[in-house]
């Protein structure tokens, strides 16, 4: 058997991945999409199913005001000791990067901290603080009991390198805090965007994986080892253990942000961060993915991938162990339960009843109406990702707005600067109409209309989405007044809404969802309900709208 990448579709970046057991657990960031962090399952490396996701509550997660890629930042998860920890990063501020032309100053702010519980699925502890010099914090628990903080150092003074080398803190489980000093052990190669370390220890030597290059088409995995977990590290006799930097031919690009899991036979895998860009735009809209890969250990002590070209593949040899599927995800969600099903989130406030309920209306998610789309505060807007470019998605929406700042309806939404959004709304001109409202990065125009399209009142309307690479098309349909969908005359650059459409500088790096989004910007919290969702992924339509969605 072998595995296919990507095996964690779609927004899964920064893998942190363990083995507990039998039992194969993978942790990703999720920025500011609330719940934090998303925990994968699998228990022969092939199949993966979406677990639980631990940051679930104010007293461990508020990212109310964090910006647009900011909030939770490269989990590790680790067992020791009977527990899982969690360390992850909640960064409030992105500041400048080092990209010519990047405006703002060059200071951040991002925030460290650890969970622990006994179980996976949790309930996780409120977080212990640990510290804010930097992002991508990693512990390690060394064979003699103690425990190690490491993760990149940010250093905004003029003239000195951002990425200033990955340092290492002593953590005492005791005292619930880092101790002694902290002390830089590896300042990176020339390549230079040093972050993402994790340490091992094999046969007597301390292994530092890190990640260089930027998360782009420059990412690569580096190793260094030491025989003192404090340093001296001496690089790999290759470098760059992992990357596409190189081979524009692959089809997974931008490798890197990579770690560790040795199978109870003895089998090293790796699991990294890549990118499927569209082959006619180069944009990745499933954003940052999760692939793995068979490692072996040369008789140097080094590691390599089997072929040794250090390049990522599409498919890998699988470890042998039983097959163990999951049952497959729902294509329509018809929210009969009072709980969110778990392919869906939303943004920043750990106050979910504020912006939506299961229960107001049985069988209807209501959204009720808070601030505009793209609000770093409280927006009301529940999406899923992204996972294949071809899919079709469709809902249906009850809603009956009184002006023109109500509105409500399906959206493909990246951010809060790039999004295509088909909604409802009134004016004392037309009356209930339909339009699209489009926001781009790379547009002459920032935010677009589309002419709006008379609609009936008190009836529901079916939108509909049809997403082929970068080609996006709308439709719709009222109860009652049309037996056929009306497609809109226009086609939408689907391509938008990607890390690399962008300003220069910006933060990009999260995916493409499509959900349900409610607007009140008079503040009287006018609800929508949407009695369900539908996601179908599909092979390419050369035409749109040959075939119809029921």
């Amino acid at each position: 058997m072998t595995i296919r990448n990507p095996i964690l579709r779609g927004f899964n970046p920064d893998p942190s991945i363990v083995r507990v057991g039998d039992d194969y657990y993978i942790a990703t960031s999720t920025f500011e999409w609330f719940p934090g962090v998303q925990i994968h399952h699998s228990r022969d490396l092939v199949h993966w199913h979406l677990l639980t996701r631990p940051l679930n509550r104010a007293s461990q997660l508020n990212m109310l005001g964090d910006p647009d890629s900011c909030g939770i930042w490269a989990p590790c998860l680790s067992y020791a000791d009977g527990l899982f920890w969690l360390i992850y990063t909640d960064v409030k501020r992105f500041g400048r990067a080092s990209v010519a032309g990047a405006s703002g100053a060059s200071m951040r702010d991002f925030h460290n901290y650890l969970v622990t519980s006994p179980r996976i699925e949790g309930d996780w502890s409120d977080p212990v603080y640990l510290n804010s010099s930097g992002f991508d914090p990693s512990l390690f628990h060394d064979d003699d009991g103690r425990k190690y903080l490491l993760n990149m150092l940010w250093d905004h003074r003029p003239g000195n390198n951002r990425f200033a080398g990955i340092v290492l803190q002593e953590y005492s489980v005791k005292e619930r805090k880092l101790i002694g000093e902290r002390k830089n052990i590896f300042q990176g190669t020339e390549l230079g965007f040093t972050e993402a370390p994790h340490l091992y220890k094999r046969n007597g030597w301390y292994y530092l994986l890190t990640a260089e290059g930027g998360t782009g088409w420059g990412h690569v995995v580096t190793m260094a080892r030491s025989r003192n977990i404090s340093g001296p590290y001496e690089l790999h006799p290759d470098t760059y253990i992992m990357s596409a930097r190189h081979r524009p031919d692959a089809e997974l690009q931008r490798a890197g942000h990579a770690s560790l899991v040795e199978t109870r036979n003895g089998e090293t895998y790796m699991a990294y961060l890549v990118g499927r860009p569209l082959r006619n735009r180069g944009r990745c809209t499933l954003g940052r993915e999760t692939a793995i890969q068979k490692m072996v250990w040369d008789e140097d002590d080094w590691l390599r991938t089997l072929d040794g070209e250090g390049v990522p593949t599409i498919e890998t040899p699988a470890p042998g162990l039983p097959v163990h599927e999951f049952p497959s995800a729902l294509v329509r969600e018809d929210f009969n339960s009072p709980q969110l099903p778990i392919d869906f989130q939303w943004l920043r406030t750990p106050w979910p009843e504020e912006i939506f309920s299961l229960t107001a209306r049985p069988c209807f998610l209501r959204l009720f109406g808070r601030e505009t789309i793209g609000s770093s505060f409280r927006q009301s807007l529940v999406a899923r990702r992204q996972q294949s470019h071809c899919f079709s998605a469709a809902t249906v929406v009850e809603f009956e707005p009184d002006h023109f700042q109500q509105l409500a309806g399906l959206v493909c939404y990246y951010n809060s600067t790039k999004y295509h959004y088909l909604y409802l709304s009134r004016d004392e001109t037309v009356g209930k109409y339909l339009r699209v409202m489009s926001c781009a990065p790379d547009a002459l125009q920032a935010d677009a209309f589309t002419s709006s399209i008379p609609i009936p009142p008190g009836r529901p309307v079916h939108l509909r989405v049809e997403v082929d690479y970068e080609r996006l098309h709308f439709a719709y349909r009222a109860e009652g007044a049309d037996n056929d969908w009306r497609w809109l005359p226009q086609q939408f650059d689907a391509s938008i809404l990607s890390d690399e459409c962008s300003a220069p500088g910006q933060p990009n790096f999260t995916g493409a969802f499509i959900g349900m989004a409610c607007q009140d910007l008079a503040g009287t919290g006018k609800h929508a309900d949407f009695d369900f969702f539908e996601y179908a992924e599909r092979d390419f339509r050369a035409n749109p709208f040959s075939t119809s969605a029921k």
